[in-house]
């Protein structure tokens, strides 16, 4: 695309030419409240005030750093009592994966096809496309990919397997939500096995489908939740959390058994902190499922105007938009959106499906001004 970017404000971003474009990507899910939100911005220039670095994570008390675990905690639930800070979503994965090899003394494990979390060596490892992993070979052993909604696949936890990796909607698949009934099978099969069940909220976090996290709407406590894209509102933050009985385990055998120099970054804890206020105090987590629904009825309009029918998958403001699944035509219609000012996505394990994940706190009429360069864009 090539977009030279001036500056953003907003659902809004800026070329050099002064031309605007309707963001319905969020750089994937990152800008959950727009570019530049005024509380965050008030946030960041604040701390940028105070201070930037003065030690690595976890030697100072940082009062950022303290404020956001406790709104995670807040926002988690009761059983999530430690925060891990880290840089980035992938950097949180490692440490999860660290985390349920070390508590459990167990060396496998799962995660599922067309899952992604992340692109390191160890995160690479768990991402479910053979074409994105081979060419980094050799990752991790006892690695395993098992189907994503498929209860028979379940067969396969046993008690060699130290942590299961899953999203409560598969992101880059498409926006494909797991079935409630397939959630509970594999919780009650994580329980019975003693394997920890990891939910990677990384995209699906933070009010994103209509609740604070995936895995709450249908129910489901995990052992370790992984977050980070949307948390620092644009800022670089991630942060994985579960149980200081689980979590101690990072601190001994070797001491500081997980390590790092930036993540906490006070200036980026001050945004995510703002982020959540801001999300809390506006029950934007309610407003992507009324943004949701004026998406649906849009989409049903359109689909009887057509005569075919269209495909919407996923939850609140991550969902996934079909008309034909062939790729080709898929990236010419983006373009064509690009064009007319609206900047959608297609999946990186789904070309045929078109990305949609505005901010939450996307007006109606941006909404509808979207749908209709969607429309028409399509021919």
């Amino acid at each position: 695309m090539a977009l030279e970017v001036d500056r953003a404000e907003g659902s809004y971003i800026y070329d050099h030419r002064g031309k605007g474009y309707l963001d319905f990507i969020s750089g994937i899910s990152v800008s959950i409240l727009g570019h530049r939100h005024p509380k965050v911005h008030h946030a960041v220039t604040g701390q940028l005030e105070r201070y930037w670095h003065t030690m690595v994570y976890g030697e100072h008390v940082q009062h950022p750093q303290v404020r956001l675990a406790t709104l995670l905690h807040q926002c988690l639930g009761p059983s999530f009592d430690q925060v891990y800070l880290a840089n980035s979503g992938a950097e949180a994965i490692e440490g999860a994966m660290k985390l349920v090899k070390k508590v459990s003394g167990r060396t496998r494990l799962v995660s599922f096809r067309n899952a992604y979390h992340g692109g390191t060596q160890g995160a690479l490892s768990l991402l479910g496309s053979e074409m994105y992993r081979s060419p980094f070979r050799p990752l991790l052993p006892e690695t395993y990919l098992l189907e994503y909604n498929d209860e028979a696949g379940l067969d396969f936890l046993d008690e060699r397997v130290a942590g299961v990796f899953v999203e409560a909607v598969q992101a880059e698949a498409g926006a494909v939500p797991a079935q409630s009934g397939w959630l509970k099978a594999l919780e009650a099969r994580c329980r019975h096995f003693g394997i920890a069940l990891v939910f990677d909220e990384i995209q699906t976090g933070l009010g994103r489908c209509g609740t604070w996290f995936g895995f709450q709407h249908d129910g489901i406590v995990p052992d370790v939740v992984v977050m980070a894209k949307g948390l620092g509102g644009g800022l670089p933050i991630g942060a994985f959390s579960a149980s200081s009985s689980m979590m101690k385990h990072l601190a001994e055998d070797p001491p500081l058994g997980h390590l790092t120099t930036f993540g906490g970054n006070p200036v980026c804890a001050a945004a995510a902190v703002a982020v959540i206020e801001v999300i809390r105090d506006q029950d934007l987590a309610s407003r992507a499922l009324q943004a949701y629904g004026i998406l649906v009825e849009r989409v049903k309009q359109w689909s009887l105007e057509i005569g075919i029918p269209i495909q919407l998958s996923g939850r609140g403001l991550l969902l996934g938009l079909e008309l034909e699944q062939d790729p080709v035509r898929t990236r010419e219609w983006i373009a064509r959106c690009w064009e007319a000012g609206l900047l959608v996505d297609w999946f990186l394990f789904n070309e045929g499906r078109l990305r949609l994940a505005p901010p939450l706190n996307i007006s109606d009429s941006q909404l509808h001004d979207a749908m209709d360069i969607l429309r028409k864009a399509w021919g």
